[in-house]
């Protein structure tokens, strides 16, 4: 079994060298940034043709420029709970072999991937920023305006939490590799269920049942739909720390389970390849 009990200097080495690698790619992340929001375009554009047939009514307790407001905001929770190539990278390192590094070097495979990723996000927002800001800027007449501190603080708080249930999420994915080696039908399946029930297509409150129970039921919510309702004000007061509570529950629950799936995987584990 690999040695989970590594110097915090180790892990501040491995911080700063993934910091390092990610500035390669800032110009990336700039454009990306920008590419990212053409998409809504196209979404608005209906949505506001929606609301010239409606003549003035509100869909599921949304106006029009809380749509707006409701798919930019889906774009930072997004962004924050995204996690690209992890659990390709994942299954691949098992299926190839490399996975034999973390186990004969005290390294956690877990926490190496998390703090790659921590820094993956910091170098992304330091570089995006300037975009976000801009479109924000742009569009700031779709805002009724800042939240309170109590709300911006635990929009803040969901933030973090939904980009560690996303990576925890995917990482789990990745780990079933162990067993199945090729993950790219399942995660296809997950990102196509991802894309509808974390509240990217529209917002949840908009489901019929059952499928909104179902949407309440899994952790998919506090992706991206979560975080935006906090901002907004839908969610506030006992419903907001509630609704935190058991995002930090799943958070702790994806987390056990990466770390069982690591613990069985690596016992039928045979490392060839690589």
């Amino acid at each position: 079994m690999p040695v989970t009990s590594v110097n915090p200097q180790t892990w501040w080495t491995i911080f700063r060298i993934s910091l390092e690698e990610r500035l390669v790619y800032r110009a990336d992340f700039a454009l990306g940034t920008l590419m990212r929001f053409i998409p809504i375009v196209t979404q608005v554009l209906l949505w506001q043709a929606i609301f010239e047939a409606l003549k003035g009514d509100d869909v599921a307790g949304y106006q029009y420029n809380d749509i707006v407001a409701y798919y930019l905001l889906v774009l930072i929770g997004r962004a924050f709970s995204s996690m690209p190539n992890l659990s390709e990278g994942i299954a691949q390192q098992i299926r190839d072999g490399q996975i034999k590094k973390f186990l004969i070097q005290p390294i956690d495979l877990i926490g190496f991937l998390l703090i790659t990723r921590v820094a993956h996000k910091i170098v992304y927002y330091g570089i995006a920023i300037g975009p976000f800001a801009l479109v924000f800027y742009l569009c700031r007449g779709f805002f009724s305006g800042w939240p309170d501190t109590v709300t911006l603080a635990g929009y803040a708080t969901s933030l973090v939490l939904a980009f560690l249930l996303g990576f925890f999420l995917e990482a789990f994915i990745g780990l079933i590799g162990f067993w199945f080696l090729e993950v790219s039908s399942l995660l296809f399946v997950y990102m196509l269920i991802n894309y509808f029930l974390s509240g990217h297509m529209f917002p949840l409150a908009m489901l019929p049942e059952p499928w909104a129970s179902i949407a309440q039921a899994i952790p998919l919510q506090y992706l991206a739909y979560f975080p935006t309702q906090v901002f907004l004000g839908k969610i506030q007061g006992e419903m907001l720390t509630w609704g935190l509570t058991i995002q930090l529950a799943w958070v702790i629950c994806f987390a056990i389970l990466c770390r069982i799936a690591m613990h069985y995987g690596v016992r039928r584990y045979s490392a060839f390849g690589g």
